[in-house]
């Protein structure tokens, strides 16, 4: 089966986030099947971006074709960003008769964040009589509107709800990535029969052998705090407005008397208005270290006591939630504190660790005392409960033949 996928933001493990796309194409092409997947050259999520000069390049990565499209390169999300998504569709929507002809797909799976890239899935699908799969991230534009505080009136969200409608219309099949989601999706016009629910996932097998050792300034730091006897409270990933890392920073504040270091591993738009907090407030127990390979994830978590994991409160996550690196804290095998509310929580269904209420630095400082005064094997059976769970569901080995039945 030849299968295209669409997806703005896809990496692999040589440009990095994201991942989703590049872990399912690896399992497909293992078992038989051809995969191109169709990506920009900027995106923000990204360690590193592909060096494309012409508007259009192509490489194979690991058995699987990658199609670069050149895009504008932006930060923030402003019309830079706007101008880079219009850019991408664009010329998506201009090249896709020789994307058909090249390699005629069976399935096209429309993947990005935002919807707009149905249209030239759609067409695509059409041209090659293929199997056309809208596969849902987030819900946009109700993102953008709860999230980002963007008026339903705003030209670029009306013509995103527009996507979204038609692509809930036009697909065959709903792939979503959030479990709580259908009755939204049947309100903009899916059928029942369509939806499908495919969460995200971890690499087991590259996990298990990633040997790849921290660099020199996380291992020195590390070991620093161990030698003074701190307990460590761990953080690895972005550092954005969703993940409310101001509200771990309030809670260090009321920890700032006890043995506990806070390390925080990642970039992000908020890093630089975090670390001004820290400052502010006179954090001494609060590190902020820069990104790591995702090869050496496994030895920070390693090296941490407890993971903590911020959200922010807000109506958005009814329909559930399903985050990448909480799936690393679990596999990890250490216990982890979830701030959160939503239609759906791993840590609370695999008990391997505390729920508490997001944007709550007091919650978030007594989660982090209860913790701390576990005997270590009690925290050593939280952790493991996290990782057999994953093992269990989450594993893209598995995902990825779930995913096949739904093309099939």
């Amino acid at each position: 089966m030849n299968i295209l996928i669409i997806d703005h933001y896809a990496g692999s493990t040589q440009h990095g986030m994201e991942y989703r796309p590049f872990y399912f194409a690896r399992e497909w092409v293992r078992l038989g099947h051809q995969v191109t997947i169709v990506a920009a050259t900027w995106s923000h999520l990204r360690m590193q971006n592909p060096d494309v000069k012409a508007n259009i390049a192509e490489e194979t990565i690991q058995g699987i074709r990658y199609i670069w499209l050149k895009t504008p390169r932006y930060t923030g999300n402003g019309i830079g960003r706007v101008r880079n998504i219009l850019t991408f569709v664009g010329r998506l929507l201009s090249r896709h008769g020789g994307l058909v002809r090249r390699r005629r797909p069976d399935v096209v799976i429309a993947s990005s964040t935002y919807p707009l890239d149905i249209v030239p899935a759609y067409r695509i699908a059409r041209k090659s009589n293929a199997k056309l799969i809208y596969e849902v991230h987030d819900l946009w534009p109700l993102t953008p509107i709860e999230l980002g505080g963007l008026s339903p009136r705003n030209p670029f969200i009306l013509l995103m709800q527009w996507a979204e409608n038609f692509a809930y219309r036009k697909a065959d099949r709903v792939a979503s990535m959030l479990p709580c989601a259908k009755s939204h999706m049947q309100a903009h016009g899916m059928a029942d029969h369509k939806f499908a629910y495919i969460p995200n996932g971890i690499h087991v097998e590259e996990w298990e052998n990633s040997a790849e050792p921290l660099p020199t300034e996380h291992q020195e730091t590390v070991a620093a705090l161990a030698r003074e006897g701190r307990f460590l409270v761990g953080y690895a990933g972005a550092h954005g407005i969703p993940n409310a890392l101001h509200t771990l920073l309030d809670a260090a504040k009321l920890l700032q008397s006890q043995p506990i270091a806070f390390v925080l591993v990642g970039q992000g738009s908020e890093k630089k208005a975090l670390q001004q907090q820290a400052q502010r407030l006179g954090l001494t127990n609060v590190l902020f270290l820069p990104p790591i390979a995702k090869a050496a994830v496994p030895a920070l978590l390693a090296s941490m006591d407890v993971l903590v994991i911020c959200w922010q409160r807000t109506p958005l996550y009814r329909f559930g939630v399903s985050p990448n690196k909480l799936l690393d804290y679990m596999m990890a095998g250490k216990p982890v504190i979830h701030a959160i509310e939503a239609g759906n929580d791993l840590v609370a269904e695999s008990c391997c660790g505390i729920t508490i209420p997001p944007e709550d630095p007091e919650a978030i400082a007594e989660a982090i005392l209860q913790m701390m005064h576990l005997p270590a094997e009690e925290r050593e059976a939280m952790g493991q409960r996290g990782k057999a769970y994953v093992l269990a569901n989450s594993d893209y080995r598995v995902l990825a033949r779930q995913f096949l039945e739904i093309m099939a």
